[in-house]
Order: structure tokens, then C-alpha cells, then sequence
């Protein structure tokens, strides 16, 4: 099974740990991570699990987590949830990735159009 983590779900997670870095708590981001996950992927993660409890299993892999980098922690959930048979991706998927740049495409027409028409404007009062 694969589970997607949007880019606004791997940021926060990313905040939260360099929080966690500099203040030496994880408390907060072990609930960050756990709010990363739509109700029916932790219900999905938990049917896999030997003890069937998705925070239990955050905080193994905190206590794992050496703490320092934020990368490792990545890879310590996607190397944990990869032993019970769970993809872990943090890349869009692939439709929605298309999507994305077609939206960035029209935001730089947006910004383009907008620059002509400042310059323009500029043209006139010369």
C-alpha cells in the first residue's frame, strides 16, 4: 500500500522536528506526525501493526530518531512503515504533480501578463 503525505503535511513535520532539534521535545511533533495522517491511513497502518497502536509506534521511532536531522526521521518512518508492507511517499503523486505545474504555469502567465501591463503603463506616462 502506498500513503502520500502532501507537501503541507512533510512541512510541518519538517517544522515541527526542527522545533523538536532545538528544544530537545517530542511530544508536540509525535502529534504533528500523527496529524500528517488522514484517519483511514492510520487505520490502515494499525491493521499491519503487531501492537495495533499507530502512536505507540510514533514514539518507537522517535526513541530511535537520534534527534539531530530531519531527513533521518524521514527515513526512520518510511524504513518502519516500509516493514509492514506501507509505501510511504512524500513526493505529490503522479496525477497530482501534473496539476501542480500546470498551476505554477499559470501563475507565471498571471505574473507575466501583469509585469506587461505595469511596463506598458510606464510606456504611456513617458
Amino acid at each position: 500500500m502506498d500513503i502520500y503525505l502532501d507537501r503541507r503535511a512533510v512541512r510541518q513535520i519538517r517544522l515541527s522536528s526542527q522545533e523538536a532539534i532545538e528544544e530537545g521535545d517530542t511530544e508536540s511533533l509525535r502529534e504533528d506526525i500523527l496529524e500528517s495522517f488522514t484517519e483511514e491511513q492510520v487505520e490502515e497502518i494499525e491493521r499491519r501493526l503487531d501492537s495495533g497502536d499507530f502512536y505507540e509506534f510514533l514514539t518507537d521511532i522517535l526513541d530511535e530518531w537520534s534527534g539531530d536531522d530531519t531527513d533521518e526521521l524521514f527515513e526512520l518512518l518510511e524504513t518502519q512503515l516500509g516493514e509492514v508492507g506501507i509505501d510511504l511517499k512524500t513526493e505529490p503523486r503522479p496525477d497530482e504533480d501534473d496539476d501542480d505545474e500546470e498551476e505554477d504555469e499559470d501563475e507565471d502567465e498571471e505574473e507575466d501578463e501583469e509585469d506587461d501591463e505595469y511596463f506598458e503603463d510606464e510606456d504611456d506616462e513617458l
